[in-house]
């Protein structure tokens, strides 16, 4: 069973109006009168509803039967994305809409995560971290790099992310896909020779 107080942004997954939820934000409020109460923004992850829904503190629900499974990116046709399981190297294609949360994030050979329910696929997840290389940035002004600051940078999978002013092209970047934030800059040759 999952209660209110184990909810983790982006983390927990319950079963509710026997579909299954991640828990995508939440608040405890603790009024003046009554009871306290969460706050809570859902996202259905069949069919990618958004639903905000107020708990009693301390509510309990069941965990989703989710089963996992990995996954390697095999290429892009049109609007259909293939994968391939690395177990049973069954191939699964899922179209925009169910891939949308890791579009940004897509990227030949690298491996992510199917989430199953009740035995149908329904979710792909990225890495929590993965190492992108900037292909595209302006350069810091020297002398603006001690002072800290950040400026955009374009990544290999296409998304733009802030980063510190000392980055530059063909650095490769620790990235938390759930928050799109930089954590570090690598250091890996051999990334450098894709």
């Amino acid at each position: 069973m999952i209660s209110t107080t184990d909810f983790r942004k982006g983390m927990t997954k319950l079963l509710f109006r026997n579909e299954p939820w991640v828990v995508v934000d939440f608040s405890h409020v603790k009024p003046g009168k009554g009871g306290a109460f969460v706050r809570t923004k859902l996202k259905n992850l069949k069919s990618g509803l958004l639903l905000e829904e107020t708990f009693r503190s301390g509510e309990k629900f069941e965990s989703p039967d989710l089963k996992h499974s990995t996954v390697q990116f095999l290429y892009a046709e049109g609007d259909l994305y293939n994968f391939l399981d690395q177990e049973s190297f069954e191939q699964y294609t899922f179209n925009k809409s169910q891939v949308e949360p890791v579009l940004q994030y897509l990227l030949d050979g690298t491996n992510y995560t199917i989430l199953f329910f009740e035995d149908k696929p329904i979710v792909v997840e990225a890495p929590t971290f993965m190492n992108l290389r900037v292909v595209e940035t302006v350069p810091g002004v020297k002398g603006d790099t001690a002072q800290g600051g950040s400026k955009p940078a374009k990544l290999e999978t296409g998304i733009t992310i802030n980063v510190p002013l000392f980055v530059t092209e063909d650095d490769v970047l620790k990235v938390d896909t759930r928050e799109n934030l930089y954590i570090e800059r690598v250091i890996e040759p051999s990334a450098h020779k894709r």
